[in-house]
């Protein structure tokens, strides 16, 4: 038997504000609350969202939904698989909670699987600091058992991003399965990923998938129509244990219109494949129950579903994507030093891989394509106004947050670089806590602490408690330095209480102040 994956990929991004830059918002005075409202878009993603809901997710929801039930007492019944992405559930419950609740029901069906993937649909696997990946996963993960009531295994990284390192990461947080580009090895298998022992590899049949969903309309095709008698004998002509079709769940009825006939091919498929004893509609999960994995095979330098390179250069291909992916990485030490969980939230959405795919400059039919998904009228226009809100973001943080100029690097030698770094007191405890001694003692005898809490992060008093500890070794050495940051962050707590107080003591005060 041969096992039909369907799986569908469930986004729906978050558009900045276009106007941003042009219109003179950038470092306008606002409320921190009104951070997010200020970037994003709000009128024009409900827009949009409400129209999708109406021409793709609830008419194709209802379609699967009605072929479920169709099959499901049958010995070969219809299944499917879906990655929602957590940006997509989150405008699910603030636009149109119907359109969850459609693939509530879906899901209790037992005849879906729901795979994980990172909450913001970001470039996330990509850092070489992991942890923010695993982060995003975690709150995915939250989610979904959240909305779902079920705990995925199978991992589909954003828009398919793969390396060994990535399916290493997503074998040591449990998962047992990731998918992959086809481009890689023979799609039709089970792999295991190169320097794993228990997760097994599954690639993404990308010519039959994109036969639908980007062929399935255009008329200078040989092989126009396409129908799902001719597909279901494609995918039966198909060699190996699985054909894994994988694709943007818009594809239905967004990127191919309702006129194109593409809701009748879907209705009619399942039935088509059916009709070949050979193929039975599986699960991933499934799939890697009945398929040991075939051999392991390398992919070192990283794939994804993306463009005709199948890389990443769709988001990182130009000096431009190049310069807003950098700038929002930096960003994300001092946000997280803050501690403020709506600073966080909006740089994690403005980590969406969309942003910077819509400033892909390259021409030709990748090109068309970036174009037709962006809101932009040029990727400049889409660079200028991200690196903006970036350069909006930055200002706004150096403003609220007590955050270092420059981190302090944790090493054990010079440029032997452990990958730990402090922005201010929160991460510098936290970073204290996993370093090695090693590394604690080194900088300790050069006094690196002390100058740097006195010279970049701008506290005095910090450095002088740092220095009288920095003379001792060992474990005495961490438990003064922890001791110390603790000690400071009490006493800034103490005097940001006391201005308070006397601020509502005295407001006539705080407002000649202003």
């Amino acid at each position: 038997m041969t096992d039909v994956c369907l799986c569908f990929e469930v986004h729906q991004p978050l558009r900045l504000r276009k106007e941003f830059f042009w219109n003179g918002s950038p470092m306008r005075k606002i409320e921190p609350d009104q951070i997010f409202d200020f970037y994003f878009d709000g009128p024009e993603n409900r827009r949009i969202f409400d129209r999708v809901a109406e021409k793709c997710y609830l008419p194709t929801n209802e379609i699967i939904l009605e072929e479920v039930r169709r099959h499901q007492d049958s010995e070969r019944p219809f299944k499917v698989a879906y990655s929602f992405s957590g940006v997509f559930l989150d405008q699910c419950e603030r636009y149109n909670p119907e359109v969850l609740a459609s693939f509530v029901r879906l899901v209790d069906t037992g005849m879906v699987e729901v795979l994980e993937q990172t909450y913001h649909h970001s470039l996330a696997g990509l850092y070489e600091d992991e942890r923010e990946f695993a982060e995003q996963v975690k709150m995915h993960r939250e989610r979904i058992w959240d909305k779902f009531g079920v705990k995925p295994r199978i991992f589909e990284n954003t828009e398919l991003l793969y390396d060994d390192r990535i399916a290493k990461m997503v074998e040591d947080m449990g998962y047992d399965g990731i998918f992959a580009e086809g481009v890689v090895a023979p799609p039709n298998h089970v792999y295991r990923p190169e320097g794993c022992e228990r997760i097994s590899l599954l690639l993404r049949d990308y010519q039959i998938t994109d036969d639908m969903g980007f062929r399935f309309s255009a008329r200078w095709w040989s092989e126009y129509p396409l129908t799902a008698v001719k597909y279901a004998s494609w995918i039966a002509a198909k060699p190996g244990e699985v054909v894994n079709i994988f694709c943007d769940y818009e594809t239905f009825g967004e990127h191919q219109w309702a006129d194109t006939g593409i809701f009748e091919f879907l209705k009619f498929l399942p039935g088509e494949v059916l009709k070949w004893d050979h193929l039975r509609f599986a699960t991933p999960s499934e799939v890697l129950e009945r398929n040991p994995p075939l051999e392991t095979i390398s992919v070192p330098a990283t794939t994804s579903w993306a463009d005709i390179e199948r890389d990443t250069s769709c988001w990182l291909g130009n000096a431009l994507q190049w310069a807003c992916y950098t700038y929002h990485r930096r960003l994300e030490g001092p946000i997280k030093e803050s501690g403020d969980r709506r600073l966080l939230e909006v740089w994690r959405t403005l980590g969406l891989s969309d942003h910077l795919y819509y400033a892909f400059t390259h021409g030709g039919a990748p090109g068309e394509v970036h174009n037709y998904f962006s809101p932009y009228g040029s990727p400049y226009d889409a660079a200028i106004t991200l690196f903006s809100v970036l350069s909006d973001l930055n200002y706004r943080v150096k403003s609220w947050v007590a955050a270092a100029a420059d981190p302090f690097i944790f090493s054990t030698g010079i440029d032997q670089f452990t990958g730990d770094a402090a922005w201010g007191r929160r991460s510098l405890a936290e970073a204290l806590e996993r370093a090695e001694i090693e590394s604690l003692e080194y900088h300790a005898k050069r006094g690196d602490l002390s100058a740097w809490a006195r010279g970049s992060l701008g506290d005095a008093d910090l450095a002088g408690r740092l220095e009288e500890a920095e003379g001792l070794r060992g474990e005495d050495l961490r438990a003064a330095l922890l001791g110390v940051v603790e000690a400071a962050s009490r006493g800034r707590s103490k005097r940001k209480r006391a201005a308070r107080d006397e601020k509502k003591a005295d407001p006539e005060r705080g407002r000649k102040k202003r």
